[in-house]
């Protein structure tokens, strides 16, 4: 097994705190840490016929417009580059219907940011 980092080891927690979250809300897991060159989506998962991809952030304090704002628009870039590499390598050229939300988590508290671009 591989040795995780602080950072990695947070990460993962809050990961799966934000996977605890979703699924308590009748989303159903399809996979984790999807990645290649072109980028990692945290999750994806089912919201009825909805294919969502997830990605996850995490801060400890608000400094600097907190979790939410760090998802910019590089980071969505690289997230879509992701999500069609996905989606055709997934279902070809007939993709479900598919949406981007954030899960910001700060302190105790998860804001679920649902088309949040």
């Amino acid at each position: 097994m591989t040795r995780r980092s602080p950072t990695q080891a947070s990460g993962d927690a809050a990961e799966a705190r934000a996977l605890g979250f979703l699924v308590e809300r009748g989303l159903r897991l399809v996979a984790r840490n999807v990645a290649s060159r072109l980028g990692e989506i945290d999750l994806v998962m089912r919201d009825g016929d909805t294919l969502v991809f997830v990605e996850v952030r995490s801060r400890a304090r608000r400094d600097f417009g907190g979790a939410a704002a760090s998802v910019g628009p590089d980071k969505q870039r690289r997230l879509r580059r992701e999500a069609q590499r996905y989606l055709v390598a997934s279902f070809g050229d007939r993709w479900p219907a598919c949406r981007f939300d954030v899960c910001a988590l700060e302190g105790t508290s998860i804001d679920w940011i649902r088309d949040a671009f």
